[in-house]
């Protein structure tokens, strides 16, 4: 078999690192799965080749395979996959980043709101590579389970689902505070959250009603994916959680 390369934004392919989000891929996007690497001490090497056969997935023990995909950090199984089209986003609640900058955060998110029963996610303006080794294994798997759309600017996504929607940014100068006794109500909804070194520009006060975390005045503001779990667990509590 031969060696896969290293991953590279505009490339057609990329990786899974680690056993767990390699068995997501293959229990959730099998058609896209192309190639699965282990190690010789991998413990779950039988469960993983079984499964590839079934799948009819190729599986091979490469070492040198799996230090080109992870760069030489210990990795006991890795997946190659096609990167498949996007889904249309449902009429479920929705949360969209706008211009994310950190994969780690990134993945985290994607992982944070399937675990709270949304699986709608809007990337707007670019940013973050939902695709990148990193952000798959930040996000142990799930981004197998959403349904990522990408928009090249928040109007852009309103055109297509803001009918009906209630749309909720949260800043730092935001216009109503978020607790749990004071979470708004509504079926469907937005949750907006901006880059993680500059938020998101002042026009946002305009979408809807802002909304802000409180916070010490030790802290400048919290971490993105700190701010979009507390978000997200509140809403999902007031309003139920998605499918």
């Amino acid at each position: 078999m031969e060696l896969p390369k290293r991953y590279k934004r505009g490339s057609s392919l990329s990786y899974t690192l680690g056993p767990f989000p390699t068995f997501e891929l293959l229990n959730c996007r099998p058609e896209a799965a192309r190639a699965v690497y282990y190690r010789e001490d991998f413990t779950q090497k039988d469960k993983l080749i079984s499964l590839c056969r079934e799948l009819n997935v190729p599986c091979c023990c490469s070492q040198k395979a799996l230090e080109r995909i992870s760069q030489k950090e210990i990795c006991y199984a890795a997946g190659e996959f096609v990167k498949y089209p996007g889904e249309l986003l449902s009429d479920r609640p929705h949360i969209a980043l706008v211009h994310p900058g950190d994969m780690g955060n990134l993945g985290t998110i994607e992982r944070t709101i399937l675990g709270f029963g949304i699986k709608d996610l809007a990337i707007i303006g670019g940013g973050a590579d939902h695709w990148n080794p990193k952000a798959v294994r930040a996000s142990m798997g799930a981004v197998f389970r959403l349904r990522i759309g990408e928009f090249e600017s928040f109007d852009e996504y309103l055109d297509q689902f803001g009918r009906g929607r209630d749309i909720f940014p949260f800043m730092l100068d935001g216009g109503r505070v978020l607790t749990p006794s004071a979470c708004p109500k509504t079926p469907i909804y937005t949750l907006v959250f901006g880059n993680e070194a500059t938020g998101l520009p002042p026009e946002f006060q305009n979408y809807g009603q802002s909304l802000f975390i409180a916070q010490t005045g030790e802290v400048d503001s919290l971490n993105l994916a700190v701010a979009v779990s507390i978000g997200t667990y509140l809403f999902t509590q007031c309003n139920g959680g998605a499918d």
